[in-house]
């Protein structure tokens, strides 16, 4: 499965932690992440990470075309709620393209954990399927 981490600043611990005590479940899958959070990640965990752009510099706008094009199976965008961000419209756009294409999004640890089992246990398979569908059409 193709998995995007995202994470604006100040939440960009918890998703170090998040990944480093599920390393071993990411590592079973293709890791994509903005700029400096997939470096990060990168360098608390040691998995391989494709890193686009950071997130207000269009980032997450790649990972949202990627989202279009039926090529990313999960996101784990670890938000702050607390703090405006600049490139508002993006991460509107892209939760928004996570809805239109129904693809699981986590935006908070609780959410994160139940996402990341259910990925351990074959829950989002039906992404395989689903991406099959739209290749023949």
């Amino acid at each position: 499965m193709n998995i995007a981490l995202i994470a604006h600043d100040n939440k960009k611990n918890d998703l170090i932690q998040f990944t480093t005590a599920y390393q071993l479940i990411f590592a079973k899958h293709t890791l994509f992440a903005t700029g400096t959070t997939g470096l990060k990640i990168n360098e608390a965990t040691g998995l391989p990470i494709t890193r686009f752009r950071s997130g207000p510099l269009g980032g997450d706008q790649e990972i949202g075309a990627m989202i279009a094009q039926n090529k990313m199976d999960a996101i784990f965008f670890f938000r702050d709620p607390l703090t405006a961000q600049p490139h508002e419209p993006d991460v509107t756009a892209l939760v928004r393209l996570c809805d239109v294409y129904s693809i699981p999004l986590a935006t908070n640890m609780g959410t994160a954990e139940l996402l990341i089992r259910g990925l351990d246990e074959g829950f989002l398979d039906w992404r395989n399927i689903a991406k099959g569908e739209s290749h023949e059409q």
